[in-house]
């Protein structure tokens, strides 16, 4: 029998050995006085991890994860960050020195416990015995058709690299040409024929762009792809220049303002993957609002006239994912809606109050296991009133397993912009859903990817969602969609026929995550998968 003290040891050195377990091996559940010493125990767990759970995000439940996630996976890195020590478990060691050298900085292990062994113990004990044994499964959804009638699949190879690392597409309506960016720091663009028509060789991975009138197009670019804490991301005019990653002079980051007339080529900003613009402020220049997803530390902010000098931070706060301008409340003042996906996960809107003043108002608030992806504004019910269609089913951190509350919903919105869950769909490891009618038929279908998606089911990381009427969507998936991991996915009428096409981008972090495909017999791995529309 080991002393208290070793128990304790124990238990932090392995985070899933129970406390009372060790220290009583003749403890018998049935007694009645052990009953109410569980129940006073699991009240006080609870009680301690509402208030150190809950502080910093949603509390998340216990019946989120299954009890062996919680205990080896989840519950460690927390206790860690509420400064429980772990013998033998150094939080920086695994880190790059820039990486160690940017995280010390934030203080997010911190030296002083905010709690006692004995309460942490109490916390993981309240999940070790309220969580399922196993995870819980998806609630029964219409079976998944194995084809897909509206579409024709082309598989595209943009190189001779053995890994596809797809980590932007969008489409530029004005010349008709797909832009695809690789994790491998290239910029490709293809023809309305998805012919090679361009290639850029960028100093980072490249996350968004868009296409203003009468100028060249405008990069952002991430710095580092995996989750980071270095500030190395860019925004910068699309133009031959650039292109290598030269740094202009009187634009280099910023601390430095903009001559409202040169190119744009912002720096040291802290790992963006979106951004939009538009007139914030009333001024009558153009403004653009940046996603800083970060990893332990990002933000939300804008600048004026895309001058770095002029910087308003809206939230600051990692996660920020993606971002919408819109009047949402129809005052003639562009408003403000953004997803944030780490931790405090919610979606919110920042009302323009005028002088480059926003007041945000939180619609929806989500668990830190939620796995938040992904939100696009579409009328659902016709009644001019945007709705929200959102991906859930990041699954990167600490608890990879099937999450059953994974998928695929549609928020409805009041009028008055509070939003309500109208429907849902499981899916496992969705990323990205938007919502076009695909079939022209008057109402909106849905394209889903899932770059988490079951591996023992590949084929659907893609489905299609036809609409039926009434919130009832039909299901469709591709045996091509197996061949890929879909990060990134564009609609537009690619080959101008009328009709609105697909592609999706695959990303594999190595080559290893593709073997276990090859072990299923999957032997081609494109860049890019075309879904053709057939309507016509």
């Amino acid at each position: 029998m080991p002393s208290p003290k070793t128990a304790l040891i124990l238990f932090v050195s392995l985070g899933m050995v129970s406390f009372y377990d060790i220290n009583n091996s003749n403890t018998t559940r049935g007694s009645q006085g052990n009953e109410a010493a569980v129940t006073d125990s699991t009240a006080a767990g609870k009680q301690l991890a509402l208030r150190y759970c809950g502080t910093c995000h949603l509390f998340p439940e216990p019946g989120l994860l299954d009890k062996k996630t919680w205990i080896t996976g989840v519950l460690p890195n927390m206790g860690m960050r509420l400064g429980i020590k772990i013998p033998g478990q150094d939080t920086l060691k695994p880190l790059s020195p820039e990486e160690e050298q940017a995280v010390s900085a934030l203080n997010i292990y911190p030296e002083q416990a905010a709690l006692s062994v004995a309460d942490w113990q109490k916390i993981v004990s309240y999940y070790e015995e309220n969580a399922p044994d196993d995870p819980l499964p998806q609630k029964t959804h219409a079976s998944i058709t194995g084809q897909l009638p509206l579409f024709r699949g082309k598989a595209l190879v943009l190189s001779d690299k053995p890994v596809p690392q797809t980590t932007l597409l969008k489409f530029d309506k004005k010349t008709a040409q797909l832009y695809i960016g690789d994790a491998q720091n290239a910029l490709y663009v293809l023809d309305g024929q998805f012919k090679p028509k361009d290639t850029w060789w960028i100093d980072t991975p490249p996350t968004d762009i868009d296409f203003p009138e009468n100028a060249p197009p405008r990069l952002l670019t991430i710095g580092i792809f995996r989750p980071s804490d270095q500030q190395l991301g860019r925004l910068m005019t699309l133009e031959r220049s650039a292109k290598a990653g030269q740094s202009r002079p009187g634009h280099e980051g910023p601390g430095q303002s903009r001559p409202e007339s040169a190119p744009i080529n912002i720096r040291g900003l802290p790992r963006p993957v979106q951004f939009a613009s538009g007139d914030l402020n009333g001024d009558g220049k153009e403004d653009v609002v940046i996603c800083g997803f970060g990893n332990n530390a990002g933000k939300l902010f804008w600048y004026d006239g895309f001058d770095p000098a002029k910087e308003h931070v809206l939230k600051a706060a990692p996660g920020a994912r993606n971002v919408i301008i819109r009047d949402f409340n129809r005052d003639n003042k562009p408003d403000i809606m953004v997803l944030m996906a780490q931790a405090r996960e919610e979606v919110s809107i920042f009302y323009n109050q005028g002088k480059g003043e926003f007041k945000e108002k939180t619609v929806l608030r989500f668990s830190p296991l939620f796995g938040s992806s992904y939100i696009e504004l579409a009328d659902f019910n016709k009644d001019n009133f945007p709705d929200i269609l959102l991906a859930n089913g990041d699954n990167w951190d600490y608890s990879a397993i099937h999450k059953n509350y994974h998928g695929i919903r549609i928020y409805l919105n009041d009028r008055k912009n509070n939003f309500k869950e109208a429907w849902f769909h499981p899916m496992f490891g969705a990323s990205k859903a938007i919502a076009r009618d695909f079939d022209n038929d008057g109402d909106l279908d849905i394209a889903a990817t899932a770059f988490y998606a079951d591996l023992e089911q590949p084929e659907q990381g893609f489905i299609y969602l036809a609409n039926e009427g009434r919130f009832t969507f039909k299901p469709f998936s591709t045996p091509e969609a197996a061949t890929g991991k879909w990060l990134t996915m564009e609609a537009a009428d690619f080959d101008q026929d009328g009709d609105i096409d697909l592609v999706l981008g695959s990303y594999f972090h190595s080559f290893g995550e593709m073997t276990q495909l090859l072990f299923k017999g999957i032997t081609t791995f494109p860049q890019l998968l075309v879904l053709e529309n057939q309507r016509k």
